[in-house]
């Protein structure tokens, strides 16, 4: 004779506060991470498929660093830009604008 056990699973409720988007800054860290543990597979790659699969891993996080240090460096150069004296701004907004 069979028994039919049921488990029953308890999911965790996921509450708007646990999820947190990262930084750019996070996200730039992660993907250099990533691009060391690509390149050290790389290395090891025997396999020639292995080896184009890293080649093309490589290559996607290269473009997604990029993508994200420009995107940094936007952020950066507008923290700065509203870091700048008002009065100056005016000034020249008034004289030149």
């Amino acid at each position: 004779m069979k028994a039919f056990y049921k488990k029953a699973y308890h999911t965790p409720e996921i509450l708007e506060e646990d999820i947190r988007i990262p930084s750019v800054r996070e996200d730039l860290e992660k993907t250099r991470q990533a691009l060391d543990i690509a390149y050290a597979g790389f290395d090891n790659a025997t396999n020639p498929d292995m080896i184009d699969c890293y080649i093309y891993e490589i290559n996607a996080l290269h473009k997604r660093y990029k993508h994200l240090s420009d995107l940094y460096a936007l952020q950066t150069n507008t923290v700065a830009d509203s870091h700048e004296h008002p009065s100056v701004t005016v000034l020249t907004g008034h004289v030149f604008g």
